[in-house]
């Protein structure tokens, strides 16, 4: 093994060790397989997997004979494989026996039993491949449509890696990552996975669904020094009343959705760690804007992650004024290569070497950047332009708020007001008072017309499975 790592812990999953060494012939065994079954260089293999060693087995074992890895998630429904399968084309699937049924059975599905991995070989050459080579897909999160592959090279991982993982979290070999994201989606694969495997670290993977209190016990028993989350999970993580020591841990990070002030505020307080917050996508891989340790600042998204440059421009692409809220483009050597068969939306979204990323942004004097909301969330209030991350952010400040969300209301009059959906911490009650406290408290902290005219109390909000919020869903 490079760096001599063969012997050293790679995986630790449901109080299983497994080596570098281990996990190599794994990626072997998995790789013969696939070349059993016919699969050859660029073509797809859908993965739908845990978080394991039976994941990294199959992701890199596709890849090394050349073949696409495309990470599937393992919370829909069979519909939903069907789609992906006919969307990409792939030439085998590669499912857990877990998850087998949703699976309709057929030559091309491969079912990772011990028995099928111990059937392989563990000598395996890796089929040589260039740097823009497609490497893996990675599935959008079709919180606005139909899913769409984004289509990444063998290059793009070791930009992430390099500028985020080594120059803003400091990630060395003794560090230990825990990620409450799954290894399907962008953010977890990177967290989970790439990041801990590039400088020989050691991944802590948990396959079942991330439950508050579960995360936390296990947080406290594996000792991470990394820990990766969102957060809705950080939010739920504060409202488990009993104490865990989670000393062991240097940074906290968080992505997916913006981290509210407050929730960053509560969290060090109580655990004296920090949260660096980030932004990131699908198609530029991993998190390309993030606080820094030491220099957080609450509330912001920080500053470029090295490698990556920011711009925020207005509607004719011109950059706007430090204070001005615009459309953030980024450019990096990370970016998908375009999205599967769809060519339209792929001129649409990447720009040359710039990405559009579809959020709003603003930067103040120090350089610090703000996020104001998706382009397609904003609204219109008595002639102003809204952003509910704003209403959102302000929402979390209150007592009684685990999490909030604001979306447009079409009033009688056919005019946009701002609704909040509110999910209530443990101990409070939904009540119409509670919905009036609610707005008044809204009216102290923003500008007045931005208070939503309706309050509506939800058990939880609508999320993908990577937690990001399902907005669309609340609008209809």
């Amino acid at each position: 093994m490079r760096e001599g790592r063969g012997a050293k812990t790679a995986i630790v999953c449901d109080g299983r060790a497994f080596t570098y060494g281990e996990i190599a012939e794994q990626v072997n065994r998995a790789g013969n397989g696939l070349r059993a079954l016919g699969v050859q260089e660029e073509q797809r293999v859908l993965l739908l997997l845990p978080d394991g060693p039976e994941f990294a087995a199959a992701y890199f074992g596709a890849m090394k004979i050349g073949a696409v890895a495309v990470p599937t998630s393992t919370a829909l429904r069979a519909a939903d494989y069907e789609y992906f399968q006919e969307e990409s084309r792939a030439k085998a699937l590669m499912v857990h026996p877990s998850l087998r049924e949703l699976i309709t059975p057929g030559p091309r599905v491969i079912v990772m039993t011990d028995g099928w991995l111990a059937a392989q070989s563990t000598k395996l050459e890796t089929t040589p491949m260039r740097a823009d080579d497609a490497a893996f897909w990675l599935w959008t999160s079709g919180s606005t449509g139909t899913p769409k592959g984004a289509i990444h090279r063998h290059q793009d991982w070791t930009h992430c890696c390099e500028g985020y993982a080594r120059g803003v979290l400091g990630i060395h070999r003794e560090d230990r990552t825990f990620s409450t994201s799954k290894l399907f989606h962008a953010y977890g694969l990177g967290n989970g996975l790439m990041f801990p495997f590039h400088v020989g670290a050691t991944t802590i993977l948990h396959p079942a669904k991330p439950q508050p209190r579960a995360i936390l016990e296990l947080a406290q028993h594996s000792r991470p020094t990394l820990f990766f989350s969102v957060p809705t999970l950080y939010a739920a993580m504060l409202d488990v009343p009993e104490s865990f020591d989670l000393s062991s841990v240097r940074l906290a990070i968080s992505a997916a959705e913006p981290l509210p002030a407050e929730i960053y505020r509560r969290w060090k307080q109580r655990f004296n760690i920090e949260i660096l917050d980030g932004i990131g996508s699908t198609e530029v891989l991993h998190i390309y804007l993030s606080a820094r340790a030491g220099k957080a600042n609450p509330g912001s998204t920080g500053q470029a992650v090295p490698g990556y440059s920011i711009r925020i421009v207005d509607e004719h692409q011109k950059d706007v004024d430090p204070g001005r809220i615009g459309d953030l483009l980024v450019r990096g050597e990370s970016t998908a290569s375009c999205y599967w068969n769809r060519r339209k939306l792929s001129a649409q979204r990447m720009l040359g070497e710039w990405f559009l990323s579809g959020d709003k942004y603003w930067m103040d004097g120090d350089g610090y950047y703000w996020y104001a909301g998706r382009s397609d969330d904003m609204f219109r209030v008595s002639g102003q332009w809204l952003s509910p991350a704003e209403v959102e952010a302000a929402l979390a400040e209150h007592a009684a708020v685990l999490e909030a969300a604001v979306v447009a209301y079409t009033e009688s009059n056919e005019l946009h007001t701002p609704k909040a959906f509110v999910v209530l911490k443990n101990g409070f009650t939904p009540s119409d008072e509670l919905g009036r406290e609610l707005q008044e408290f809204l009216k102290q902290r923003i500008t007045p017309y931005k208070y939503p005219r309706r309050v509506e109390f939800l058990a939880e909000l609508p999320k993908s499975a990577a937690g990001k919020l399902l907005r669309y869903k609340l609008r209809q």
